[in-house]
């Protein structure tokens, strides 16, 4: 053999240097290494030190230069020329932008700040919103949880002190056993995909429950195809089978639960349902030691679970009986409820026995010593290898905060949370009910509101409804329609506002929100609010002001457009006091910062906020001689300090830069950030990264670094006392009570442990016309409806197609020529191209979200294809049920938390006859102030 020298090939160089950010192409907030090259983005990877992504980074992250690059991008403030809708704006500086922008809100500080309605979207900056919010004094506040997963979040708060994605995550190390339920691919989808790798590897199985099998559900072992809207009578089934077999972890229960709190069983006794409680209001637990009643968290005391107690006449059962009567009834066999779910009554015995037979013939042990909150000490930690996650697929229904209950309670029964090979929480969680703030809605004019917007309520005394009843707030959140709507309803908002129920609102102010088109229930209605005029012929919904970074279809209604940055040239700060990012394992949070400086004047919202702030003289956006207090959001950042020495940032603070989780604001903050790679991390030590609510050890560590202020040790609520108080003042009880036409819904669906129902709309509709259950869902490469204006994001998914099973396909006699179909609710109808999918629940359809665009918007050409051929199922969506009768046009939303049901749509589909193959409704165009891009984006010219 011959030697033969092989000359080097270096690899081509990419860039002259690299700035490490946080990406924000969706909300996993991955770490990313940006590549420069002359100070223009040349390409984009993972971080490999970040402890979100470890460098793993998606077909989105990857796509970020193409969103920097976008020919859409915003350049100046715009006023509005012509009628809203059309797209006609000039466009204006800074300074007039704000002199407007004042004209409208300062008159209403001073007289009526309820007047003012702001709304913001998936900005991950809500403390600093509602902070803004607050300080103006207006209780119309909240951001996009209302119409997202609200009900997850919600349910998870007031169950066991968080939930999933950015409360929690599976122990991917030990669990052997995923179960996901309604999860899409656009949340948290590197961290999950690196999970199910990790412990499939590990020999693990993954379980996916979803109508479609798409995504994360395509690699499941096993699929379970659900009927949508009945993911809780699955679940319930599965505790009834596990409640027959005895396999739940009762030691687990009787220590870290309310399940043996006393509760009063006596239905003619005017404290039915309700804890029974010492003189001091601790609830009470019968002693298996002495028999007798003492405090829950009395040192030495460990509740009797099976011990009933006769007092004054009344008897007392601990609530875990109630629970085990309650689903040990037929009502809930798999036989009673297989129909219903679309599945068999084998699958779901089969599935629980599983569920089982991981959680405790798999048992997990680890030796390392804790102390737990009542000072007793344990040698080892035990776990239950199972572990769950869920997401919009089964929040978005109006029986989904029950249904999110009831998850959280199957996990909490096999003892699987917090505990080594199952659900974990993300410090600052978990934090209960009681921990969080309530909400407020006193509103004086020229000063604060009285306290934060939103929060968790209690009981009746925490709605935020006035004497005759009515709303305080414009989204009637914490009313009796919904009164634990935890993250607002910004899906009711102009509705609301254009009805004028509860009043008639000056100002709409929103950022990142396209609410006149993807992300309202009800596209073509709100185009018509936000355009309508009075008989004055002035615009029913007088002033609108929007934030976007991007031409999307809000753009064209607005009044005034406040033009934002990309993510690249923007300071952002994903803090504890947010959304964190950290693992189960650690605090950690992250920032944005400029990698890039603008190319055009615009300027971050938070930024233009601050300046708008001072602009209007707001209390803590100006020092006491009324000068601006804080230049920018950076300034901010790292100045402002929500209670002494915690900020938004827990890293790096302190004069030095030495201190971690409490300590003085830092100056050179920011760029101690940027100096580590653009995040900060602080683990956990070993003995408290388990049974955080009640391990002694956690306690003191979250207390050291600042998420705590004094030890906060609790237990999951299996029976919601709560929601118990509300459905007594339904029953009669009490000061506060809600309306009669309510009574009957408050006292059916504020149970306090989970019940199902059916979705409303499907209970209001002919399901003989409507037969088929409509979906939509994010695709894993878009998260916004940014995406599809990418030009490499476009090339996977230019158009989306109506997903139809193959029963319903054969049936309408479609073929891959004939492909086009109408599609009818009892709200609208949509002409759209449809396509077979035989992995699909037989009497569903379903599509991508945010695929079609109106013409005219995201600076795309007329006869795009999004355009043309892509569509909306919100057309035939409403954000108010069909009228029933009653004389109410009642909310098409959940009765408890008010999110949006989206996925309750019942619909019709029928063949369309040949001819022009355009999706409708074909709205008009409007004209794009940002012009029409190239036909081909390219790293060139343009770019320099």
């Amino acid at each position: 053999m011959t030697d033969t020298k092989v000359a080097p090939r270096p690899s081509p160089k990419v860039s002259d240097e690299v700035r490490k950010t946080t990406c924000y192409m969706c909300a996993c907030r991955c770490g990313i290494n940006v590549h420069l090259e002359n100070g223009k983005v040349k390409y984009i990877e993972g971080n490999r030190d970040h402890p979100v992504n470890q460098g793993v980074l998606c077909a989105k992250g990857s796509a970020g230069i193409m969103q920097h690059y976008a020919p859409s991008r915003l350049r100046k403030p715009l006023k509005r020329t012509g009628p809203r809708g059309s797209g006609e704006f000039q466009e204006i500086s800074w300074d007039e932008a704000y002199e407007i922008a004042a004209g409208w809100l300062a008159p209403l500080r001073e007289t009526a700040p309820e007047k003012l309605a702001f709304f913001t979207g998936r900005d991950q900056s809500q403390s600093f919103t509602s902070f803004w919010a607050q300080a103006f004094g207006t209780p119309n506040y909240a951001a996009h949880g209302g119409f997202c997963s609200v009900n997850m979040a919600a349910a998870g708060i007031y169950t066991m002190g968080g939930a999933f994605w950015e409360f929690g995550q599976p122990d991917w190390d030990r669990t052997k056993l995923f179960m996901i339920f309604g999860v899409a691919e656009d949340h948290d989808s590197n961290p999950i995909k690196i999970g199910i790798g990790k412990m499939k590897g590990n020999g693990g199985r993954v379980i996916g429950v979803n109508p479609i099998r798409s995504g994360y559900n395509a690699v499941a072992d096993d699929w379970i195809g659900i009927t949508p809207g009945t993911d809780a009578l699955f679940i319930l089934a599965m505790i009834h089978e596990l409640l027959k077999a005895g396999k739940v972890d009762l030691n687990y229960l009787s220590r870290y639960t309310n399940a043996g709190f006393l509760v009063n069983d006596n239905p003619d006794d005017a404290d039915y349902g309700l804890f029974l409680r010492d003189k001091d209001g601790t609830p009470q637990v019968i002693d298996r030691a002495t028999g007798k009643p003492a405090k829950y968290d009395k040192k030495g005391v460990k509740p009797d679970l099976a011990a009933h107690l006769r007092k004054g006449g009344v008897t007392y059962k601990p609530a875990f009986q109630l629970l085990a009567e309650k689903y040990l009834d037929d009502a809930y066999a798999p036989e009673k409820i297989a129909d219903q779910c679309g599945l068999s009554a084998q699958k779901i015995k089969a599935t629980a026995a599983e569920l089982a037979r991981v959680a405790f013939e798999e048992e997990i042990t680890l030796d390392v010593e804790w102390t737990d909150w009542k000072g007793e000490k344990h040698k080892t930690m035990t776990g239950r290898p199972v572990s769950f996650h869920a997401m919009r697929g089964i929040s978005a229904h109006s029986n989904g905060f029950q249904t999110c209950r009831a998850l959280h309670i199957l996990q909490i029964l096999l003892g699987s949370v917090e505990v080594p090979g199952g659900f974990r929480f993300k410090p600052p969680y978990p934090k209960p009910p009681e921990a969080h703030p309530k909400p407020h809605a006193g509103v004086q004019p020229g000063k604060p509101l009285d306290g934060p917007h939103l929060g968790y309520p209690l009981g009746p005394e925490h709605l935020l409804i006035n004497e005759d009843g009515s709303a305080k707030r414009i989204d009637k959140a914490y009313t009796w329609e919904n009164p634990f709507s935890a993250h607002g309803l910004m899906h009711m908002v102009i509705s609301n506002a254009y009805a004028g129920d509860p009043y008639k609102i000056d100002t709409l102010f929103m950022y990142m929100a396209n609410m006149a088109w993807n992300s309202t229930m009800n596209t073509s209605e709100v185009i018509k609010m936000l355009t309508d005029k009075d008989e004055n012929g002035d615009y029913v919904i007088p002033h609108f002001i929007y934030s976007d970074a991007y031409s999307s279809e809000t753009v064209a209604y607005a009044d005034l457009v406040l033009p934002d940055t990309t993510y690249l040239e923007r300071h952002d700060c994903i803090s504890l006091l947010d959304r964190p990012i950290c693992e189960a394992e650690a605090a950690a949070d992250s920032i944005r910062w400029p990698v890039v400086e603008p190319d055009r004047d615009v300027k971050g919202f938070q930024s233009a906020l601050c300046d708008l702030g001072a602009k209007l003289g707001l209390p803590g956006f100006v020092n006491d001689d009324g000068s601006q207090k804080y230049a920018d959001y950076a300034d901010y950042i790292q100045n402002h300090e929500r209670r002494p020495g915690v900020g938004p940032l827990a890293g790096f603070r302190g004069p030095n830069g030495d201190k971690n989780g409490r300590g003085e604001p830092n100056p050179n903050q920011i760029q101690a950030y940027i100096d580590n790679g653009g995040f900060w991390i602080n683990h956990i030590p070993e003995n408290a990264q388990f049974y955080k609510p009640w391990n002694q050890h956690y306690q003191d560590w979250a207390v050291e670094i600042g998420l705590f202020d004094a030890a906060a040790p609790y237990v999951f609520n299996l029976y919601l006392e709560p929601m118990r108080k509300l459905q007594r003042a339904a029953e009669g009880h009490g000061d506060i009570q809600p309306p009669d036409h309510l009574r009957d819904r408050v006292k059916a669906t504020m149970t306090p442990l989970p019940e199902w129902y059916e979705p409303f709309e499907e209970a209001a509709v002919n399901k003989d016309e409507y037969p088929i259950h409509a979906l939509t869902q994010r695709p894993m490469h878009m998260y916004h409806s940014w995406g599809s204006q990418n030009a490499w994001l476009r090339q996977i998914t230019g158009v989306n197609k109506l997903y139809i099973p193959g029963k319903i396909w054969d049936e309408k006699g479609f073929t891959e020529e004939e492909n086009w179909a109408y599609v009818t609710s009892t709200h609208g109808k949509i002409k759209c191209q449809v396509a077979r999918m035989d992995a699909l629940n037989e009497n569903t359809v379903w599509t991508w979200n945010a695929i079609g665009k109106k013409r005219g918007a995201w600076a795309l050409s007329e006869d795009a294809q999004e355009a043309t051929k892509g569509f909306l199922l919100n057309h035939l969506i409403n954000e108010l049920l069909p009228p029933k009768g009653d004389g109410r046009r009642w909310a098409n939303s959940d009765p408890v938390t008010g999110q949006a049901a989206w996925f309750d749509l019942r619909v019709k589909i029928e063949k369309a006859p040949p001819g022009e193959h355009v999706s409708e409704p074909a709205l008009p165009a409007s004209k794009s102030p940002v012009g029409q891009g190239p036909k081909d984006i390219a790293y060139g010219e343009e770019f320099k």
